[in-house]
């Protein structure tokens, strides 16, 4: 079955003792850092947003689902790039239009428009999944396949720290220098201070903009490993002889990754609203930004100490136990208040750690030949982010912290995954790549 990602994608691999791809995978890391950065920003632009353009819950996730959107559109595009310009070029001209959509994030704070940070943003998004097509499949298959999650989890975890700085930039930069992030609870804005606190992001757009655009020159000019073009061919020929929809942990994969992404976005963009009410921590925004770097920070940590684990303990265990966590402290966070509802939705961050990178390399084990196709499905589940607006919608009538009740159904169906979906059926031998 022909899937997203055509034959130009990476193969699945084994473990070529013979090259060092140490230096290579270190560079790629700088590109998680850098995606993750750029998505949490998010935010701490959304609670911003929506004091700028006096946007509902409905409205203000309608944001992200843009940006999840994207990743469904742009995931076929980016597979077609990858197979005529190569892996290393991809990364350059995916680096280069985030670059452009930070630019034009500018223009929108410039207006100010809702419109254009819609579009700026879906831009931003595309870029990036043009990134994660690319270099999500090629950590997970360089290398021992036994050990494919603990190495996509330990790379992940630079995407982690990303998502934890970023919360402290956007909460100086953007809402620290806004009337609407320094005021305490919610708050009308005049029109002059809405003109004003838009503009503030343009500082921070610009810098990230500078940083993507540097960023974009190093991978130019750095020797990346090469896929070689003798096993793609192979494995073009092979994929006509074997079906996607008969490996069980595909089929069960894809709406895995689609629903924790319901779950890890809802929590991460909620997070400020939710902790800012009087009856959980009454902070103002700019104080729960800060509280939301101990939630992307748990994430790094998670992935980390999930690497490590995944050394000795099986990955399909772990992942069930960190969905049980997971569900427990999404209760807590339901029918608590006060610290101790703001420090249990921080722990989620901890359980999420391990789910996305565990999910996908479970997801393409024994695919062989298919490992490309499949992964352009679990990359494409990643718009599963987009149905946060059913979150928002649920926040708006029936109570913003009832919400995250969703979020707890979400866990289970990881739970069922781990524990039965992820087993293994029809497995294919692994392939050889050329370094």
């Amino acid at each position: 079955m022909a899937g997203p990602i055509s034959s130009g994608a990476a193969p699945a691999a084994t473990h070529n003792p013979g090259t060092r791809y140490g230096p290579a995978l270190a560079l790629l890391a700088s590109l998680f850092f850098m995606w993750g950065f750029i998505t949490v920003i998010n935010n701490t632009l959304l609670p911003h947003l929506r004091s700028v353009f006096d946007l509902s819950y409905t409205q203000t996730t309608l944001i992200e689902s843009v940006w999840f959107i994207a990743y469904f559109f742009a995931s076929i595009p980016s597979a077609k790039l990858i197979e005529r310009v190569g892996y290393q070029k991809s990364m350059v001209i995916g680096l280069l239009i985030m670059a452009a959509g930070a630019l034009g994030m500018t223009l929108a704070a410039s207006i100010p428009s809702y419109g254009v940070t819609l579009v700026m943003l879906f831009v931003i998004a595309s870029g990036i999944t043009l990134l994660q097509v690319a270099a999500n499949p090629y950590v997970a298959v360089v290398g021992k396949p036994e050990t494919a999650s603990s190495r996509l989890n330990l790379v992940q975890a630079m995407n982690s720290a990303g998502t934890m700085l970023a919360p402290m930039f956007g909460a100086y930069l953007i809402l620290g220098r806004s009337k609407g992030g320094t005021a305490q609870g919610e708050v009308v804005l005049t029109q002059a201070e809405r003109l004003a606190d838009a503009q503030s992001v343009i500082l921070p757009y610009v810098l990230v903009a500078i940083v993507l655009t540097v960023l974009a020159v190093v991978i130019a000019r750095f020797p990346l490993p090469a896929m070689g073009n003798a096993t793609q061919r192979h494995n073009k020929e092979e994929r006509k002889k074997h079906s996607l929809w008969k490996h069980r942990n595909l089929v069960f994969g894809i709406p895995a990754i689609f629903i924790y992404l319901i779950a890890e976005i809802g929590v991460a963009n909620l997070f400020i609203n939710f902790v800012s009410q009087p009856q959980i921590a009454n902070l103002t925004h700019e104080q729960a930004g800060n509280y939301l770097t101990f939630l992307w920070g748990g994430m790094m940590v998670g992935r980390f100490a999930g690497s490590a684990i995944m050394q000795r303990f099986d990955a399909g265990h772990v992942l069930a136990a960190f969905s049980i966590g997971a569900f427990i402290v999404m209760l807590v966070t339901v029918f608590t208040t006060g610290p101790i509802a703001m420090w249990s939705l921080i722990l989620v961050g901890l359980f999420h750690s391990i789910m996305f990178p565990t999910i996908f390399t479970l997801g393409i084990k024994g695919l062989g030949p298919l490992t490309e196709e499949g992964s352009g499905l679990l990359i494409m589940a990643i718009a599963g982010g987009a149905l946060v607006v059913v979150q928002g919608w649920l926040a708006d009538h029936y109570g913003l912290q009832t919400s995250f009740l969703l979020t707890a159904a979400c866990e289970l169906y990881v739970l069922f995954y781990a524990l039965w979906g992820s087993k293994t059926t029809n497995a294919l031998p692994d392939q050889q790549i050329e370094a």
